[in-house]
């Protein structure tokens, strides 16, 4: 954990391996998240039989060259960590591909310990029989 779905237009793959870069070391340096711990989705879209859209919401300027970086963790990081974490991805995007930090769109979606399985079909997390999801031990 977290999962990462990334979401670029164009399909080089040596620009989606650097945005995946990117994020895993934003998400090891803000959230502390184990180098090995990597689950991530990378999808170039060509513009023809798929493609992003997007607007210039909130008077930020949006052009093909956008982002979407979607990443679902475990609830509990306060809203100063997900700040920081916003904020390295886009850095570290722009450093590694070119992409402007306006072009970097970053969703965070939190959820409990009952919501992963990493395998087997276990809930790692929550084995069966030691309460609710997230209560306290």
């Amino acid at each position: 954990m977290p999962f990462v779905r990334i979401d670029a237009l164009g399909t080089d793959p040596a620009r989606l391996a650097a945005l995946g870069e990117a994020v895993q070391d934003a998400l090891q340096e803000t959230l502390g998240v184990p180098p090995e711990d990597r689950f991530q989705v990378l999808t170039g879209h060509d513009g023809v039989t798929s493609t992003l859209r997007h607007g210039d919401y909130l008077g930020i300027p949006k052009d093909d060259s956008i982002v979407f970086v979607a990443v679902t963790l475990r609830a509990g990081r306060g809203a100063g960590r997900k700040r920081a974490v916003h904020r390295r991805i886009a850095e570290l995007v722009h450093e590694r591909t070119g992409t402007e930090p306006r072009n970097v769109v970053i969703t965070l979606t939190e959820n409990g310990d009952a919501d992963w399985s990493f395998g087997y079909g276990r809930t790692q997390y929550a084995p069966a029989g030691e309460g609710p999801a997230g209560a306290p031990s």
